[in-house]
């Protein structure tokens, strides 16, 4: 995505079309749009040729360009997983491990990235029931393998909203629920992490079409991405009325929630009451 959209800059700005810099790498238009998007791989004669089309002659600004091209073929860790990911889901983990910045509701269960591993068993068994024993412990695995961004060296900072109901709604016994809250009370005293609850008591809110995550990157050139998963698909929306759209609905929940504080007492008041 940052290559891609480095290249639509850099065609933009010589006034280029995507026809005509499609024709100088024998590809089409839509090739062009799909690569500035950062939906295809890149091959490395055609970014040079693109380069070579935009004008680009300083030797340091190709190589970091071209070294970039090589960084986005390689595969990342979570395509060893593959085998038991949805084929839009690997899109996703990537952009997430890619983002400074993740913001996200949840109203069905506890996000992903705070789930222990008990909890995401439950959820995992839950969700397919067909599955096999195997393929179970891999998609947990790939789950505890995604948390560890969550508290590295240069961990995102994470700001979310769970709706009550992921906190009531039982995945696993009575000890599966309460290891649940108890990881929530703690990991959100991190600094890197907002937590806050959207408690029954307030009744209808913004969040009524459903979970959702916004990502943002370091990259001035990348714009927001939004994250709608479906049951059997996903939507990325990036239009900047799209994201702004759901910027406010995010901060219409996080002005209506109890704060962090608040919202970890209310954690502990379930504790006690499982």
């Amino acid at each position: 995505m940052l290559l891609g959209s480095q290249l639509r800059r850099l065609r933009e700005a010589r006034g280029i079309t995507r026809e005509a810099a499609g024709y100088s790498i024998r590809a089409s238009e839509s090739k062009i749009s799909r690569m500035e998007l950062g939906r295809v791989s890149f091959k490395t004669r055609d970014v040079e040729d693109l380069l070579t089309l935009y004008g680009i002659t300083d030797e340091q600004e190709r190589a970091s360009l071209v070294s970039l091209a090589k960084e986005a073929n390689v595969a990342g860790w979570w395509h060893s997983y593959s085998d038991v990911l949805p084929s839009w889901f690997p899109t996703y983990v990537g952009l997430e491990g890619a983002a400074s910045l993740l913001r996200a509701y949840e109203v069905q269960f506890v996000h992903g990235l705070l789930q222990t591993e008990e909890y995401a068993r439950a959820v995992v068994r839950r969700g397919m029931k067909s599955a096999s024993d195997a393929d179970v412990e891999r998609r947990v695995a790939l789950r505890l393998e995604r948390q560890k961004y969550l508290v590295s060296e240069n961990a995102p900072e994470f700001h979310v909203v769970l709706d009550e109901a992921a906190l009531r709604r039982p995945y696993g016994d009575r000890a599966v629920m309460r290891g649940q809250l108890q990881h929530l009370i703690d990991i959100s005293e991190r600094p890197n992490i907002r937590l806050q609850v959207v408690p029954f008591s307030l009744g209808g809110h913004s969040g009524e079409s459903g979970a959702f995550t916004i990502l943002s990157f370091p990259e001035s050139d990348l714009s927001d991405v939004v994250y709608l998963e479906q049951l059997t698909s996903a939507l990325y929306l990036d239009k900047s009325e799209d994201v702004a759209q759901y910027e406010k609905a995010l901060k219409e929940l996080q002005h209506d929630s109890p704060g962090p504080a608040e919202s970890r007492d209310l954690l502990r008041g379930l504790l006690q009451l499982s």
